[in-house]
This record gives structure tokens, C-alpha cells and sequence, in this order.
């Protein structure tokens, strides 16, 4: 199936998908995902692969966009699309109102950047710290044992989740757990609304079946 085919295939299960859909963030997210997959009609044929990535492509940005830039990881996915020419099509389409994003846009990075100066100013006075207090730090009592080691932990799997949220090497600690459940509830819809696009697509294909006698 081309592209072409793909989408009007979706289009096809838009109202099936839609009646059992109450959230307003997955109607916004349906609406902006299938205008996605219009605009990529438009595009050359592609491979499965290429054609995989721009579904994922369009389902983010719509996801991103359906957030109405009300989180710093909506923004980062925003922000770092518009940097390539070649989705300003997607883009000014699917930003309907793009002066929403740009001035938050740029609230959030400038934060994002003053955090990022924060931390680099306590790395800094980490590091005129002596020899012996770095020392102290690396090779705790055995009583602080436990301690240390949970904070090491808790150190790595934080790192790991500001490389999984978008945005995230920008974020402080309390910033990066609310926008990480955020991220999180959001792909959940992602997830939901492609589950019921397979339940309609299983539904169309038996109704459109010819009757065996």
C-alpha cells in the first residue's frame, strides 16, 4: 500500500476511531495526525522504511503540536523540527497558530539555558573544591556506603531520562519528573489512538468482505 493508499485508508477509519474517542487531546491529536498524513501524500513515493518514519514524524509533531505549547517537551519537539527546511510545509500546517509557540518557545529556552549555566557554575566550584574533599566524595565511609550508592543510582537513571524526554538535558530534577509523566500520559495517547486505527482498520476489512455461502 503507497502512501497515498495508506492515508486514505486512515481517513477511511477517522470516524470509527473518532465515535469511541472522548478525550479532547486525542480528538486534537487525530485531527492533527491525519492532516499530517495528508501533506506527506504530497511527498515522493517512499520505501517502508522512509514511510515509517514519517507516520512516527507526523504523529509526533501532532502530538506536539495538540499540547498547545504547554510543556517545555512539546516546545523541544517543535523547536528542534523547525530548524529543517523541509518540514516547513508540515509545520505551517500543522501550527495553526504558530505565534502560540514562538514567544513560549523562546520563554522555555531561555530558562532551559539559564538552568544549563546554573549547573555548569556548581560544576565549576565542584571543581576548585581540594583534592581531598573529591576524594572524600569518590571513596565514602563504609557507614555512608549505602548512601552513596543510591545517590550514584539515582544520579544515572536521571541522566537516562533527560536523554528520553525531549528537552530534557535542560531540565532541573522537579522540571524533568513533571514533564517526564507529561511526555509519558502523552505517547500513551499515541499509543490508544493507533491501537483503535488497527481495531477500525480490522472492523472495515471484515465489513467490505464478500459473504462466503
Amino acid at each position: 500500500m503507497g502512501i497515498v493508499g495508506l492515508y486514505t485508508h486512515v481517513v477511511a477509519c477517522a470516524g470509527i476511531i473518532v465515535m469511541h474517542t472522548s478525550s479532547k487531546l486525542k480528538r486534537e491529536f487525530i485531527k492533527k495526525w491525519f492532516k499530517g498524513l495528508q501533506i506527506c501524500c504530497s511527498s515522493k513515493k517512499m520505501d517502508v522504511l522512509e514511510r515509517k518514519k514519517k507516520i512516527k514524524f507526523c504523529a509526533d509533531i501532532a502530538m506536539a503540536s495538540a499540547k498547545n505549547a504547554t510543556t517545555s517537551w512539546s516546545n523541544a519537539v517543535i523547536s528542534d523540527a523547525m530548524k529543517y527546511e523541509e518540514n516547513s510545509i508540515l509545520m505551517d500546517n500543522l501550527l495553526s497558530h504558530k505565534s502560540r509557540f514562538i514567544p513560549q518557545k523562546t520563554a522555555a529556552v531561555c530558562k532551559m539555558i539559564a538552568l544549563h549555566k546554573r549547573f555548569r557554575s556548581k560544576k565549576i566550584l565542584k571543581k576548585c573544591c581540594s583534592v581531598a574533599q573529591r576524594a572524600k566524595k569518590t571513596f565514602p565511609p563504609t557507614s555512608n556506603l549505602a548512601t552513596y550508592i543510591a545517590k550514584r543510582l539515582v544520579k544515572k537513571r536521571t541522566q537516562v531520562l533527560k536523554r528520553l524526554v525531549p528537552g530534557g538535558e535542560a531540565m532541573d530534577e522537579f522540571s524533568l519528573i513533571k514533564e517526564a509523566l507529561d511526555y509519558i500520559l502523552s505517547l500513551r495517547v499515541q499509543v490508544d489512538v493507533m491501537r483503535n486505527l488497527v481495531n477500525a482498520t480490522e472492523v472495515l476489512n471484515e465489513s467490505n468482505s464478500p459473504i462466503v455461502d
